[in-house]
């Protein structure tokens, strides 16, 4: 008897939280968990579970699914990346599907004459694409550690695509917000809004005809269709028509890496997070090597002493994240210095309990030798000891705003997250260096961080989550909820965050802190600003034999159902 329940917590719970015992409550099974950002992808993903497939073949139905529900983000035009954890034979894997640059794109492509860099060119038009890798990373997922076939993961997202779905508020409102970036083009006014023009409203039902061919025909001829078929044919001709840089080469080349995740240990618990070309991996671990060194636990969360040493830790990580991270294949990256506690040490010394270190005072440390605001998170576990953690995104919500004519998905603007010139900031804030330069065939720089938390060699906790620069620092907090402040998974979700990137020099805060602890902050000589909510990290915890979902109230669409 398939027993699930769907959780949708407002924001305003999360903002109020008091954060005591168990005010929060997570979903609970001892059977398998899914935790997406939409119900109907959790859905689907969970009747996976319940018929028999494992934790990879629920998540690649959750994900092509996702790109049908939640167009703005989920996606088969954009990239990603999986963490796996396989108890059985103790192995944890990272596959990089992400975007790559097209074969002629230049270090100076977002450039003008003067030099300067051209931010619209790299973020709403066809040059903003990066060639995709989604469909090609899903199918190997699922060809080397899942048990369905393309087809069937496929079959959800073609009925979805079909035979339409209801439209949230959060759907409409996306959408109406968007709409001058999709007016200058047919297609995507043609996908997203009625033929009359008018927009969708809240109830009504919202079907992709494009979308759903395009799917079948990856069903019909495998994920080679993507990247060499008919489907190649039309983003091709589309880039043709505009401008852009992408070819049949540049998609048949594509190719996904499995690679070893990032890993470091905290408080007697084993940390994997996503490697490079995602910076995440690195600097949650880097962060935490900091913190470790700190009672964070008898300190207590939102304090004053916490987030002084978070947004201490926080910026040192970021100014190295400028100064070193890039695509591994194309620039050495000191990951061993990075994710050193030695170097930890070194940055904790810094940090005076007193008094704010101002940014301009913190550049890129020594770590030794060499070795999307709208982005889409979701955490599978089966109840085999088999656990998913991915991240997607097409980058800014909607993408580039541009659909494939005749194809139906939106092009992503992944492009803007290489340097358009070193030192200037991107859409986030967030400064590149010479190893995040624009380069033909190399994977842009990411925040996402897929993470997955083993205690005494089990899985313990599956986490991620949206929010562009906001991302690594989202994922740290969930972590530390439940290790040091003990809370559970909902709770860890719905608590209020905060966050500090190096540039700006400002402690971005959710609602919800005391007002006490941002004055004691604001005296040690922190800049808080209090801004919109951050991130939306679908998350579970298994302990004792039990599943523990906990779905984040930031979406209202989320859910976490159990099997």
């Amino acid at each position: 008897m398939l027993a699930g329940t769907l959780l949708l917590s407002p924001l305003a719970m999360a903002q109020e939280a008091i954060l005591e015992g168990e005010r929060f409550h997570p979903q609970e099974s001892t059977q398998g968990m899914v935790a997406t950002s939409h119900t109907l992808a959790s859905e689907v993903s969970r009747d996976v579970l319940a018929n028999g497939g494992n934790a990879v073949d629920a998540a690649v139905t959750a994900g092509f699914a996702l790109a049908v529900t939640q167009p703005r983000s989920g996606n088969i035009g954009g990239g990603g990346f999986m963490l796996i954890s396989d108890e059985d034979s103790g192995e944890v894997i990272a596959i990089d599907y992400r975007e790559t640059a097209p074969a002629a794109a230049t270090e100076t492509m977002f450039q003008d004459e003067e030099g300067d860099a051209v931010t619209e060119r790299s973020r709403y038009t066809h040059l903003a694409s990066g060639v995709p890798g989604t469909v090609a990373g899903l199918a190997l997922a699922l060809e080397e550690y899942g048990t369905l076939s393309l087809e069937e993961a496929l079959a959800p997202a073609i009925r979805l695509a079909e035979d339409g779905f209801a439209v949230p508020p959060r759907f409409v409102k996306g959408l109406e917000d968007t709409r001058e970036r999709f007016e200058p083009w047919e297609a995507s006014m043609a996908k997203f809004f009625k033929e009359d023009g008018s927009s969708y409203r809240a109830g009504e039902i919202f079907r992709q005809p494009d979308l759903a061919a395009t799917l079948k025909r990856i069903a019909d001829n495998g994920a080679s269709e993507f990247y060499e078929g008919e489907t190649a044919r039309l983003l091709v001709d589309e880039m043709d028509r505009h401008g852009g840089l992408m070819t049949l080469d540049d998609l048949a080349g594509y190719e996904p890496v499995i690679r070893e995740p990032s890993h470091g240990t905290y408080r007697g618990h084993d940390v994997y997070a996503m490697s490079p070309p995602s910076s995440g991996g690195a600097h949650i671990v880097q962060m935490l090597n900091v913190l470790e060194g700190y009672s964070i636990g008898e300190m207590g969360f939102g304090a004053a002493d916490t987030m002084h040493v978070m947004a201490e830790a926080m910026k040192r990580a970021y100014a190295d994240r400028a100064e070193y991270l890039g695509d591994t294949d194309f620039v050495d990256v000191p990951l061993d210095g990075i994710t050193s506690t030695d170097y930890a040490d070194e940055l904790r010394e810094q940090i005076d309990m007193d008094k704010a270190t101002p940014s301009d005072e913190i550049s890129a440390g020594d770590p030794a030798a060499y070795e999307s605001n709208e982005t889409t998170h979701f955490s599978v576990v089966d109840g085999d000891g088999l656990a998913v953690s991915n991240t997607y995104t097409i980058n800014f919500s909607y993408g580039s705003g541009i659909v494939a004519e005749g194809a139906g998905f939106l092009l992503n603007n992944e492009m803007d997250d290489f340097s358009a010139k070193p030192g200037v900031p991107n859409a986030y804030g967030l400064i590149g260096g010479e190893a995040n330069k624009v380069e033909p065939g190399k994977r842009m720089l990411s925040s996402m961080t897929p993470t997955i938390v083993k205690k005494d060699g089990s899985n313990f906790l599956v986490t991620g989550s949206p929010g562009g620069s906001r991302i690594i620092t989202t994922t740290l907090q969930v972590l530390m909820n439940v290790i040091d402040h003990d809370m559970n998974v909902q709770s860890a979700v719905s608590a209020p965050r905060m966050h500090h990137q190096w540039l700006p020099d400002e402690v971005r805060v959710e609602a919800g802190f005391s007002p006490d602890t941002l004055e004691l902050l604001e005296q040690r000589g922190h800049t808080v600003s209090q801004k919109s909510a951050m991130g939306a990290a679908q998350s579970i915890v298994i302990e004792d034999g039990v599943f523990y979902g906990g779905a984040d109230p930031r979406r209202s669409t989320s859910s976490a159902i159990g099997l």
